[in-house]
C-alpha cells in the first residue's frame, strides 16, 4: 500500500493501475492502452500555462448585478462574462479539494467515459485522484458526470453550491425531474483533459462555475464558419475530438487577422 504525499487515504497502486487500464480500454479502445495514450508526449510539449491565452471577457462582481440589468446585457445580445463572487459562501470551495472530495467519496464511482455502446465507463473517486496525480496521457480521461444528483451518496455534492440567480429560471423544470434530459454536471480531470468544441444540446446555454484549478474556455460566435472551428482530417489522428487537438491546431488559427 502506497500513496502520494497529498492523499488522505493510502491506495493500492496496482489495484489502481488495473481499474484504470480497464477504463481507458473501454472508453477509447482505439488506442493502445500500454502506449497508445502517450504518444505525442503532450505532457511535455504541450503548454497549459496561463500566458499564451488571450483573455478579453469582462468580469463583473454578482452583487453588484441585478438579474434585469444580466439579461439586458449579456443574456439578450449573447455575450460572455464572468461572474465574480457567485461561489463566496459555497461549501465547494472547501469541500471539494482532491483529498476532501477523495476522503467524502473515495468507493463512489464517477462517469469518465462512454463505451462503444453507449454505455457509462466509471471509476471509483480514489482511483481517478491517483489517475489525475499520476498520469502523462495526451488527452486524459475526465470525470464528466450527470447522474450525481440522483445517487444517495454522491447526491451529497448539491448541497455544496446553489444555483445563480441569474440561472433560476429553468423551463425544463415543467417536465419533471424523471423526464427532464441532462442538465447538471460535475466536471473534474487533471491538464489536458476537456471538451472538444461544441454548441450546448437542445438550444440550452450551459453556466459553468470553476471551483478549483482553472480551465480553458473559447467562446465564438454562433455563426463562426464551421471549417474554422474544426480539426482537419490530417491533423487529428487518433484524438480528432480532443480538446487538447482543438487548443493544438485550431486555437491558433483563430487568433490569425486573417
Amino acid at each position: 500500500m502506497s500513496s502520494s504525499s497529498n492523499e488522505m487515504y493510502s491506495v493500492d497502486e496496482h489495484r489502481a493501475k488495473r481499474r484504470i487500464k480497464e477504463a481507458k480500454s473501454k472508453a477509447r479502445p482505439e488506442l493502445d492502452v500500454n502506449s497508445g495514450w502517450d504518444v505525442l508526449d503532450y505532457a511535455n510539449n504541450f503548454d497549459v500555462g496561463l500566458y499564451p491565452i488571450r483573455d478579453d471577457v469582462e468580469r463583473v462582481r454578482s452583487d453588484e448585478l441585478t438579474v434585469d440589468d444580466f439579461v439586458e446585457r449579456y443574456e439578450k445580445p449573447y455575450k460572455p462574462v464572468v461572474l465574480l463572487g457567485v461561489q463566496d459562501n459555497w461549501r465547494a470551495k472547501d469541500k471539494w479539494s482532491l483529498e476532501r472530495l477523495q476522503y467524502k467519496y473515495r468507493n463512489q464511482k464517477f462517469k469518465c467515459g462512454e463505451d462503444n455502446e453507449g454505455y457509462s465507463v466509471k471509476m471509483k473517486m480514489k482511483y481517478f485522484v491517483y489517475y489525475m496525480e499520476n498520469n502523462k496521457d495526451d488527452s486524459p480521461l475526465y470525470i464528466f458526470d450527470s447522474n450525481y444528483g440522483d445517487h444517495p451518496r454522491r447526491k451529497k455534492l448539491l448541497n455544496d453550491y446553489e444555483v445563480p440567480k441569474y440561472f433560476r429560471d429553468d423551463l425544463f423544470r415543467y417536465s419533471g425531474e424523471d423526464r427532464r434530459p441532462p442538465y447538471r454536471w460535475f466536471v473534474m480531470g487533471s491538464a489536458r483533459s476537456g471538451t472538444g468544441i461544441h454548441i450546448d444540446p437542445l438550444g440550452t446555454s450551459a453556466w459553468n462555475a470553476l471551483v478549483y484549478g482553472y480551465k480553458r474556455w473559447c467562446l465564438l460566435p454562433t455563426h463562426t464558419p464551421r471549417e474554422l472551428v474544426k480539426v482537419r482530417p490530417d491533423e487529428g489522428g487518433k484524438h480528432p475530438d480532443e480538446a487538447v487537438t482543438w487548443f493544438r491546431y485550431v486555437y491558433p488559427r483563430t487568433k490569425l487577422s486573417s
